[in-house]
């Protein structure tokens, strides 16, 4: 039930000891602290997770032919990455790479500050969890999917083929590996 009341922004009560807010003119009953906690938490929710939608305004398209393939110095020798979408060095923003493993290849044990979805382009590409490399269970195949939680310790190894994966994650992007003898970066 609205009431009509003087415009100010204050509290008033109302019968049996109800606070309304009072906006202007028109007072809205108040169900308490405890639905305007869940309110504000919901809308903070959809507030955070919105930026990474408006951080990616612009229409993208990408095709294979248009990739530029790159070597990253915190990937080992023979790795190769394009970055399709998005800045892996902004916070918030929505990024997606493609990663180019050569045939024959293991990839040490890390973690990323992120989490990732992964997604087999092509070739045959195995991975497991944990802080030691052990080759645990079958190569995957294009079109195979997994999900890594943030500083969850992974790795990966191809067979007898390159193997190209897609990254997709929220900046900022950033790797560290479980063993600091295989960074390297400190070899350098």
């Amino acid at each position: 039930m609205l009431q009509r009341t003087l415009p100010a922004t204050v509290l008033s009560h109302q019968k049996k000891s109800r606070l309304s807010i009072v906006v202007g003119n028109v007072a809205y009953p108040h169900h308490g602290v405890r639905n305007d906690m869940r309110r504000l938490l919901v809308l903070a929710g959809v507030v955070a997770f919105s930026f990474p939608a408006i951080a990616q305004n612009t229409l993208t398209r990408v095709t294979p032919d248009a990739l530029t393939w790159k070597e990253n110095p915190a990937f080992p020798k023979g790795v190769q990455i394009a970055t399709l979408v998005g800045d892996p060095t902004k916070a918030g923003d929505v990024v997606v790479l493609r990663i180019k493993f050569p045939a024959n290849f293991q990839m040490p044990p890390h973690t990323h500050p992120y989490s990732e979805v992964v997604t087999i382009i092509s070739g045959s590409i195995g991975t497991s969890h944990g802080e030691k490399f052990e080759k645990k269970g079958e190569l995957l195949k294009p079109g195979s999917l997994w999900v890594y939680p943030a500083k969850h310790a992974h790795y990966a190894w191809t067979g007898d083929q390159e193997g190209i994966l897609q990254v997709q994650f929220v900046g900022p992007g950033g790797i560290d590996y479980v063993n600091p003898a295989d960074d390297p970066r400190k070899k350098q």
